[in-house]
């Protein structure tokens, strides 16, 4: 620790306000630059917890958290520890939309992330150096938003997706928030609203878009292994065009992982192997109708697709178990406007006697019959009291996921859900939904929140050295969390509670790193899996 007085107060890695002692406040020229009183980490935090609780718009919480984590990273995630379900939201998912929505009104902080402009591509290395400023870093979030999850296209904006989402790795799994980087790629936006707004923080141009833009991100990805080659890339809300492509072209050379097709994919397909625990039912006997196929919902595909051939079928086999609903009603491959996802998973008319009549969600349910049916459509109230009873009729617990958030998005409600099945229903939300109280039993509900296996899984990928993240770890990292469950308890949720987010991400890490070892994957020599994971946990204490 080299810096000096008030350069040691603002930095935010460094920084520990009235918590330095006499002695640290000697040696680092802080004397008479704080208040005569030292204070320990609790009783800071008990202050700024009281703070906390005198906002009251979600918004201004958010801000008030913010400033601490831009002052003293230690206290903050001191503090998220001690209130990690009533932070979660606030940091990321709902309120965090408010904050991308309002960017440009409330800017006062970088918060520690890179800003790489597709105008200057020269530039990205020594940006990527002038961000880390020293650090080691091992973890990067970057995100170009163009594909925010309910929100769509918000251009430089969505650099507080990349934060928040890198806050909850800490929160959660415990990675030194220090090693982390959060990186927003400006390629413009198509958002008209920005672009006519003054106070735009961003670049005032449509988006480029097909060979200059990966060619951009080739060069980003070039600079960012050289600079950090023992990092993990983590891809967060990239458009429908370019995810996928994006990761397919990476996925095989370098340690990456894209949280709207990986992890969204892991989290349901956790979710369903909780709800089979429950039903005492097996993966190959399902049938799937995913409503909204875009890049979650391929995703979701995507990861049980594999899963069924890690069972045993073949891919064609286990394509059978799949139907795809999107606007267009249920997708045949003579459509015209597909994405490369969807054309892998269409079905052909001639399976149907009325397949022209198969253009709705209704139509569809009836049609099929599915033992699961999956919301990624941002479509509120689709999830309709006919269609749930429905599939009610042919099932006897039926799996019914609404992932779409924020709430005002969701495809049904988990208390109607419960309703309209007696019970029967084995739910998870996108959103965190109150327990359903429904004829004397209580009815947890599990959230499909991302967060209950990226932090983990990315955790355990860093502290093994991993130099690949493969389809057999991710399978590992998903039968960990589907294995939480308690399926003897009546109204049992499918996934476990965020509140006991750090309990298990510590486990899923775990597995996540002996996978790694099993599979010689690991760049450094490694003889206890379990203990290097313990050994990287970064603790929010001074």
């Amino acid at each position: 620790m080299h810096a000096k007085g008030y350069e040691v107060l603002r930095n935010p890695f460094l920084n520990k306000g009235t918590g330095f002692t006499l002695t640290e406040r000697k040696t680092l020229g802080l004397n008479g630059t704080l208040p005569s009183q030292v204070q320990t980490i609790d009783e800071q935090a008990e202050q700024a917890y009281q703070q906390f609780q005198s906002k009251t718009a979600p918004l201004e919480k958010r801000i008030f958290l913010m400033n601490l984590f831009n002052e003293n990273i230690t206290l903050f995630y001191h503090l998220m520890d001690q209130h990690v379900s009533e932070f979660m939201p606030i940091v990321y998912d709902p309120v965090v939309a408010d904050s991308i929505e309002q960017y440009n009104d409330i800017y006062i902080n970088p918060q520690n992330a890179t800003f790489l402009s597709v105008d200057k591509p020269e530039d990205i290395k020594q940006s990527l150096i002038n961000a880390a400023d020293g650090r080691d870093i091992k973890l990067i979030v970057v995100t170009d938003a163009e594909g925010i999850l309910g929100m769509g296209d918000w251009g430089v904006n969505g650099v507080d997706i990349a934060v928040g989402k890198l806050m909850v790795y800490t929160a959660a799994a415990g990675i030194d928030p220090a090693s982390v980087l959060p990186i927003s790629i400006d390629a413009g936006t198509n958002n008209q609203s920005l672009l006519e707004n003054e106070r735009y923080l961003g670049n005032k141009h449509a988006r480029i878009a097909g060979d200059a833009y990966l060619e951009f991100i080739d060069q980003f990805v070039i600079a960012e292994q050289e600079l950090f080659p023992e990092s993990l890339l983590h891809w967060e809300d990239f458009g429908r065009a370019n995810a996928q492509v994006i990761l397919d072209k990476y996925k095989n050379k370098i340690a990456t992982f894209n949280d709207d097709i990986q992890g969204t994919g892991m989290i349901v397909l956790a979710g369903v192997f909780g709800a089979l625990n429950i039903s005492k039912e097996r993966l190959i006997d399902q049938t799937f109708v995913t409503f909204g196929a875009g890049t979650a919902g391929m995703g979701i595909v995507n990861q049980i697709f594999t899963e069924l051939q890690e069972a045993g079928l073949s891919a064609k086999e286990a394509k059978k178990h799949f139907y795809l609903v999107d606007k267009q009603g249920l997708l045949f491959d003579d459509m015209s406007d597909l994405t490369v996802a969807q054309k892998a998973f269409t079905r052909t008319r001639n399976e149907f006697n009325h397949a022209e009549e198969l253009t709705t969600l209704s139509a569809v349910v009836k049609e099929i019959k599915p033992t699961v049916l999956i919301g990624t459509s941002t479509q509120p109230g689709t999830f309709t009291e006919e269609i749930v009873k429905e599939m009610a009729t042919h099932t006897a617990r039926p799996i019914i996921f609404p992932l779409s958030n924020p709430t005002k998005l969701a495809e049904a409600t988990a208390e109607n859900l419960i309703k309209w099945t007696d019970g029967k229903a084995l739910v998870a939300t996108g959103i965190p939904a109150e327990n359903v109280e429904y004829k004397g039993v209580t009815y947890k509900i599990g959230q499909g929140n991302n967060a209950l296996i990226y932090p983990g899984l990315g955790f355990g990928l860093v502290a093994s050295t991993a130099k690949l993240l493969t389809q057999k770890t991710i399978s590992a990292a998903i039968h960990a969390l589907g294995g939480l469950v308690d399926s003897d308890q009546e109204g049992a949720a499918v996934l476990p509670p965020v509140s006991n987010l750090t309990e298990f991400s510590q486990k899923i890490a775990e597995v996540t790193a002996q996978s790694v070892v099993n599979q010689g994957l690991n760049r450094e020599k490694i003889s206890d899996a379990k203990q290097v994971v313990r050994n990287a946990k970064w603790s929010a204490n001074y």
